[in-house]
């Protein structure tokens, strides 16, 4: 049994933080208040600092080890895995104790971790491999690469698989997809609504699936148990997404403000990544992104933060997401500071933490710091809610990290 004694707490929700004690015990939170700490356990004093839950990344690619899709295709999966392992331990290290994989990691990557085999990672939700059309945002051939594979799909309507996403056309053959990833285990499936920036021959502003499919997709998630996500840039593609039943949005970086309004009213959410649009405008073309994806950068890095605007005037549950390939998940933090030019510290605090727990339908157990949560915690040299900066330093304010009620980091 832990007791946090002196410090102030920030429940995931309230900007106003309440000054008392947290007690830990078997990986649960059991108390949260002014109660003096119960005999028998250990106490640290926080020395007022404040104590939140632990931080969630609703969208990462564990297995995208650099910046050019289709260089990462062809990577053994087994070297990506290794590299999965030490991207997940800097996440942990910054404070992000659950994360959301939206394409590639597997049974395998979330078994390692809960074996312990893969040791100091966050916790992983993932998707299993994302659903794309031929010719969509998962496809990562190229308009003229061309091989006896490719033939023998067209003929016999087989789907072509990679490391991210399974390339599946057709009613049938999307519902089989879903039931599979269901079958391994996936907490959610994803989707691509649209085209996308790393992908090398799908316009960005071109809607992807019929609405057949994707009316299917939605079918097969609701009876099944889960939730689909879709990735979607262009506005068009945002409005049929949420009229056929999408739950949640990757990105809806072009999106125009009666677009937000039904999102809010339908109760979608939607996971806004700015870190990669900054991280690949700044250093994308040096790191070999390609030279049509820094085309379809150009679309999107502009409108980004703006277009936040119209999600919160309109009320919109907004997750939040990074969505890093490479080495440039070293940028993750960064989103705590881009969002900060349309969102209150307090604001953000709530998409890391609360909101992201929603999405992951864990909601109370994760992201908040009350009685029955996973004791997920971290303690902050500093105030977050009026100095959000303290989130932006890769875990260096952090003297406390605990995942599950065992300590990550402590120095104090």
């Amino acid at each position: 049994m832990i007791t946090f004694t002196n410090v102030r707490i920030f429940d995931g929700d309230s900007a106003d933080l309440a000054q008392g004690a947290v007690t830990v015990e078997g990986g649960t939170i059991t108390s949260v208040g002014a109660a003096p700490p119960p005999d028998g356990g250990t106490v640290i004093d926080g020395g007022g600092r404040t104590l939140m839950p632990g931080l969630i990344d609703a969208h990462i690619h564990a297995y995208a080890n650099g910046v050019d899709a289709t260089k990462v295709m062809a990577s053994p999966i087994t070297m990506l895995a290794h590299w999965a392992a030490g991207m997940l331990r800097n996440m942990l290290d910054r404070g992000f104790t659950s994360v959301r994989d939206t394409g590639g990691a597997d049974y395998g990557l979330y078994l390692a971790i809960e074996r312990g085999y893969l040791k100091g990672a966050p916790r992983l939700f993932y998707c299993e491999k994302a659903l794309s059309q031929t010719g969509g945002h998962g496809d990562f051939r190229h308009h003229h690469q061309a091989s006896p594979a490719d033939e023998h799909c067209v003929l016999c309507g087989c789907g072509v698989l990679n490391h991210l996403a399974y390339v599946v056309d057709g009613v049938d053959k999307v519902r089989h997809a879903v039931r599979e990833n269901v079958r391994r285990g996936s907490s959610f499936i994803k989707l691509m609504g649209s085209g996308g920036v790393a992908s090398p021959s799908d316009p960005l502003d071109r809607a992807q699936f019929s609405d057949e499919e994707i009316t299917a997709i939605v079918d097969e998630v609701e009876r099944a148990g889960v939730y689909c996500t879709a990735h979607i840039h262009p506005d068009q593609a945002l409005k049929r997404a949420i009229r056929l039943g999408v739950h949640c949005i990757e990105h809806g970086t072009l999106i125009e403000a009666d677009t937000a309004s039904m999102a809010a009213d339908k109760g979608t959410y939607i996971v806004p990544t700015l870190a990669i649009i900054a991280a690949l405008a700044s250093e994308g073309k040096e790191m070999g992104f390609p030279k049509e994806s820094l085309a379809k950068l150009d679309m999107v890095k502009d409108e980004a933060v703006a277009r936040l605007r119209h999600m919160k005037d309109a009320g919109v549950k907004v997750g939040f997401g990074t969505d890093l390939l490479g080495d440039l998940e070293r940028f993750e933090c960064t989103e705590f500071r881009l969002r900060a030019a349309v969102f209150s510290p307090t604001e953000i605090l709530r998409q890391a933490t609360s909101v992201n727990a929603e999405i992951l339908g864990m909601k109370g157990k994760l992201g908040v710091i009350k009685a029955g949560a996973i004791a997920d915690i971290l303690l902050v040299d500093g105030n977050p809610v009026a100095d959000l900066s303290l989130l932006e330093r890769n875990g260096a304010a952090l003297p406390v990290i605990m995942k599950a009620g065992l300590f990550h980091k402590r120095t104090i």
